[in-house]
Order: structure tokens, then C-alpha cells, then sequence
């Protein structure tokens, strides 16, 4: 298990740093960047690459157990628990937003809406909303809990936690993004499912991208 824990760890050290090193030289992303099919397709090519990685790491593993990938404890309680996240990191997002920016940092929510590249905007829907939480879910919650909770219930927490939100290459956003990782992988802890943590993850990004083109736009 050590020499796993050592290819999770290294995973999460070079994709932290290659995404800290892009956000400096690059800035911002365009805000229309999520209306190009050319996102969605290079997010699918990512997110494919990271799931095989993680696959790897568990070859040889039972993936229903390396990956948590079963039915939660009780799916009510599951449900309560992923409301009070959402409400929670809202919450806390409403309060840390006037300094920090998180949102604005990260630059993927669009300016407004563009019918004419709705079709582009739906197929990027799918990969932050549905394909990102499920790969992520299965790589910080999923193995990368496995490999750790036998260090303790909380160290477990606390160190996916800190690799989801280093692995997502912000300043401003890094305490929320740490915070709603610490979350999901208590989550993952009371549930001893990725699945309810897919769930929240999805419907928090989903809830985003209908914002920023509704309430949000401007």
C-alpha cells in the first residue's frame, strides 16, 4: 500500500504544481471559455487520463472497494448530510466571496448567455457537472481516502481535502475549495460511499453554471 500512497501522493504534487504553473502564466481563462466545444473535448481528454492513472493505482485492488464505489449506509441520511454540505460551503462562500473572489478567480462562469453556443455550453455542463465529480469523487475521495484512512478517520479528511483543493491551482480559492473537500470526504467517511459525495460535488457545479448564465449573468 505504501508504494500506492506514493504514486496517489506524486500524482497530486505534479498536477497541483502543473496547474499552479499554467494559472501563473497564463491568468485568468477566458470567461467564454466554457462556450467552445474545444473545452469540453480537451476536459474529457483530461478527466480520461486522470481516471486511468487512478485505475493503476488500484490495479490489482477491488475497485468497489478501492473506489468506495457502493450503495451508501442509508441513502435519507446520505441525502441530509449532502444538503447540509451545500448549505454549509454556501454559506461559507457567501462570506469569504467579498475577499477573496473565488468564483471570479477561477474565471470558467460565463459573462452572460449566448444561445447561438448553447449546444457547446451543455456538452461543458456535462464535463464539470457530471464527469469531473465523478472522476474527482473517485480520485481524492475514492482511493486517495483508502490509501490514507488507515493513518485515522481525520487525517484522512483533512489531507484529501487540502490535495483537492491544491489540485485545482488557486490563491483565493484554495480555503473554500479545501473546506468543501474536508466536506466530502466526511461525507464519504459517515456514508462509506463516493456515490452521495458524486451527488453534492454535481449538483454544487451544476447549481454554478446555472447561475452564472441566469442570476449570474450580466
Amino acid at each position: 500500500m505504501n508504494g500506492r500512497l506514493a504514486a496517489w501522493t506524486t500524482f497530486v504534487v505534479l498536477f497541483s504544481a502543473l496547474n499552479y504553473t499554467s494559472r501563473a502564466s497564463s491568468g485568468t481563462p477566458d470567461r467564454d471559455i466554457l462556450y467552445r466545444y474545444g473545452t469540453a473535448a480537451s476536459g474529457v481528454i483530461q478527466y480520461a487520463v486522470i481516471l486511468g492513472i487512478m485505475l493503476l493505482i488500484a490495479r490489482g485492488l477491488s475497485k468497489r472497494w478501492a473506489f468506495a464505489l457502493r450503495r451508501p449506509h442509508s441513502w435519507p441520511a446520505a441525502i441530509g448530510l449532502g444538503v447540509a454540505i451545500l448549505v454549509a460551503i454556501y454559506v461559507v462562500s457567501a462570506a469569504l466571496n467579498p475577499l477573496l473572489h473565488p468564483g471570479k478567480e477561477q474565471g470558467l462562469t460565463p459573462t452572460g448567455w449566448q444561445p447561438a453556443h448553447a449546444g457547446a455550453y451543455a456538452a461543458n455542463f456535462v464535463v464539470v457537472a457530471v464527469v469531473a465529480p465523478i472522476v474527482e469523487e473517485m480520485t481524492f475521495r475514492g482511493i486517495g481516502y483508502t490509501l490514507l484512512v488507515r493513518f485515522g478517520t481525520w487525517p484522512a479528511i483533512l489531507l484529501t481535502g487540502l490535495a483537492f483543493g491544491l489540485a485545482h491551482g488557486l490563491v483565493d480559492g484554495l480555503p473554500l475549495l479545501v473546506l468543501f473537500g474536508c466536506m466530502l470526504a466526511w461525507l464519504r467517511s459517515r456514508t462509506d460511499s463516493t456515490y452521495p459525495g458524486m451527488l453534492v460535488h454535481g449538483t454544487f457545479n451544476a447549481i454554478a453554471l446555472i447561475a452564472a448564465v441566469t442570476i449570474g449573468g450580466g
